[in-house]
């Protein structure tokens, strides 16, 4: 989360950044908005209520009034920020300082590209553009994850795809990240139609049979010959992701079994949407000899039974010197 609240702050304060972006070639394709068209009155009125949250505490500075949305216990799954509500309140007036803004904007700044909600949980994709680091005359377009659990009626629970912040070099040493532990069983996730359960189907055929097991020769069967890719280091369409992955070292065919090897830890299907959240570990960029945990996200969009469109959290990596 807090990614992207800094990227939304100084993008606001950028015109001309955005219209030298705007100017250049990119990468990737963009993402066309889009909403869930399967959700029910409920699921409507979840999502509405954090996209409410949203507009009015983060992007407007409103802090105060996030205790009409947020649970008081709300756990908190960023690595860089404290869990609790009494943390987020503090966190984004007294760290990151968001510009307190009256009256607040009646509309999101900057809204989420893909939206959706099933049960009591709500998925949001945001969209950003950046130079390429390896090519100033071009774009790129990535994506950060947000996944918020409902209870009684306010936002418990939250994941995001951030990882741990760097603090400035002298910064005195924070303690070990410690990720509380994530409790989405207390939630319920929904009842699948029959559309969905097939669009699950084919979810974990690339996420598991395709990418785990390593049989790519699956792409012919489940995806769409003009898949859009919203990774940038990713190529367009079916035989593009088959030849970038077929390259990736390890991936070889193995037996497919009904286990994943590495099991997400939230499944959403909603629509033509299926979220995939799977748990990662990585080294503490602020103490090497530690490790801490962040989630990361597949989201793929299915349509006429094959997945046409797929977003992660992939960047673009400087090439070494």
């Amino acid at each position: 989360m807090i990614v992207q609240k800094k990227a939304a702050l100084a993008a606001a304060l950028s015109g001309l950044l955005i219209t030298s972006l705007a100017l250049a070639a990119s990468i990737n394709p963009p993402t066309k908005p889009q909403t869930s068209p399967a959700m029910n009155a409920k699921e409507k009125a979840n999502l509405d209520m954090v996209l409410d949250w949203w507009r009015l505490v983060i992007e407007n500075g409103h802090v105060d009034e996030t205790v009409k949305y947020q649970a008081t216990d709300y756990i908190q799954h960023n690595p860089s920020i404290p869990t609790g509500q009494a943390a987020f309140i503090n966190f984004f007036k007294n760290v990151v300082k968001v510009p307190v803004k009256n009256p607040p904007a009646e509309k999101m700044a900057r809204p989420p590209v893909v939206a959706g909600a099933k049960g009591d949980f709500v998925f949001l994709v945001f969209e950003r553009e950046a130079k390429d680091p390896n090519d100033p005359s071009r774009t790129y377009f990535s994506n950060s994850f947000e996944i918020l659990r409902l209870e009684n009626g306010k936002v418990q629970e939250h994941w995001d795809s951030a990882k741990r912040t760097k603090l400035p070099d002298g910064a005195p040493k924070p303690a070990p990240f410690v990720q509380p532990p994530s409790t989405p069983e207390r939630g319920s996730m929904g009842t699948l139609s029959a559309e969905e359960k097939k669009n699950l189907e084919v979810g974990v055929m690339e996420l598991k049979d395709m990418l785990q097991y390593g049989h790519l020769e699956l792409a012919d069967k489940v995806m769409d010959p003009g898949y859009l890719q919203h990774n940038p280091n990713v190529p367009q369409g079916r035989d593009g992701f088959k030849a970038y992955m077929a390259k990736v070292p390890g991936r070889v065919p193995q037996e497919i079994k009904p286990e994943w090897k590495n099991p997400p830890t939230i499944t959403l299907v909603s629509g033509p949407y299926v979220a995939f959240m799977f748990n990662r570990k990585d080294k503490d960029p602020n103490d090497p000899t530690q490790e801490y945990t962040w989630s990361h996200f597949d989201v793929i969009r299915v349509e006429g039974g094959l997945i046409k469109e797929h977003w992660d959290e992939a960047v673009v990596a400087p090439k070494a010197p």
